[in-house]
């Protein structure tokens, strides 16, 4: 007795079921309507799949970059040795192929995005012209756009670059390569690498917000730091501006290419040796040039009779009290310094003591004009 009207309430609930479907689909605007929905929904979906593809990417690319790291020493300092050279191609491999999987993989969920926001306006068209069936001229689906790229093409094409010239390198190390030269040629192809995957990673979004600023800021200041040490070792008259563009990328070339290195225009650990060294040398020159000058400027107040301490080329406090004494005589400001008006005024002492021609030395009787100035702190 209890079947019957289960039984009677389930094949209603059928008929209006059937009937409400049968009721859309005569409905064309309903139904437009109801695609629309369902396209909507796609490109939600389209969108989730392209971030968590994404989101992957970043992973293999962060766990590939920390691996080059080991040969680059971008992040970190190791020593390369010869081993290196041969572990390399198989430590690398699966981190790399992991990487490229998941760079095409995410590639692919980004088309698929353009394909689903593409259908989304189509149906959104056909919506258009239900509601509207005596339109003259119905209102044309917006023409496909390819997608933004998951990074700029100059960004994957030095990648690939660099990828090809890491394997280079290594092919062209053997058993009789010394370690020093096979260092130096290694090393260079695995900071190219790592930097590119580096701009990689980040171009394709894979910094937040603030890693961002701070990544920019960092690379900003070491650019500022390089171009002037390039400036100071006369390889870079460029402007000092934290960009490292192309007239960097020359400057660091000449050094690599003056100090006999592989010429990459990135700055490896022997490039880096090679400017400090060039520093070195141009400021062990310039020291002994402060020293020289800071003892004529000695002998200068002795002879004038404002100085009695040694002649050492050393600077001192009391060197600079000397000199201030000094300029107070010749009636220039008191700075402490060998500056233009300072040398001007003792020229002309000079020039008149000579046409004096006193027998007796006076205190601007003097023979030399000093060059030096204190040396910053």
């Amino acid at each position: 007795m209890f079947r019957a009207p289960a039984a009677l309430a389930a094949a209603a609930l059928m008929l209006a079921l059937a009937g409400c479907g049968e009721g859309e689909a005569d409905d064309p605007v309903k139904a437009a309507e109801a695609h629309v929905q369902a396209k909507e929904k796609a490109l939600d979906d389209a969108k989730a799949d392209f971030e968590e593809k994404s989101e992957e990417f970043c992973g293999a690319s962060e766990d590939y970059v920390t691996s080059l790291d080991r040969y680059g020493d971008v992040l970190t300092e190791t020593t390369t040795t010869v081993g290196d050279v041969r572990d390399a191609g198989v430590e690398l491999e699966k981190p790399r192929d992991e990487a490229m999987e998941a760079a095409e993989t995410a590639v692919e969920a980004q088309l698929a995005v353009a394909d689903a926001r593409q259908e989304l306006a189509e149906a959104e068209v056909a919506l258009a012209l239900a509601k509207d069936p005596s339109a003259e001229t119905p209102a044309p689906a917006p023409a496909p756009s390819s997608p933004e790229p998951l990074a700029p093409a100059a960004t994957v094409d030095r990648v690939e670059q660099a990828e090809k010239q890491f394997a280079t390198a290594q092919e062209g190390i053997t058993d009789a390569t010394p370690l020093s030269q096979a260092s130096q040629q290694f090393n260079a192809a695995a900071v190219a690498l790592e930097m590119s995957w580096l701009r990689l990673f980040a171009d394709a979004g894979c910094l937040s917000d603030e890693q961002a600023v701070q990544a920019e800021s960092a690379v900003r200041e070491y650019t500022v730091a390089l171009q002037q040490s390039l400036s100071d070792a006369g390889y870079f008259d460029g402007e000092v501006d934290g960009v490292y563009g192309p007239s960097t990328v020359d400057a660091v070339k000449a050094l690599q290419q003056a100090s006999e290195l592989p010429v990459t225009g990135v700055v490896d650990k022997a490039t880096a040796a090679a400017l400090q060294a060039d520093l070195a040398a141009q400021g062990g020159a310039s020291a002994q040039e402060d020293t020289a000058s800071t003892a004529v400027l000695q002998q200068t107040l002795r002879l004038a009779g404002f100085w009695d301490g040694p002649v050492d080329g050393e600077w001192t406090p009391e060197l600079t009290d000397a000199l201030e004494d000094f300029q107070d005589e010749l009636g220039v400001e008191s700075t402490g310094t060998v500056d233009a008006a300072t040398v001007a005024a003792l020229e002309k002492a000079i020039a008149e003591a000579q046409e004096e021609d006193e027998e007796s030395p006076s205190r601007t009787s003097v023979t030399a004009s000093p060059s030096a100035s204190p040396p910053s702190d």
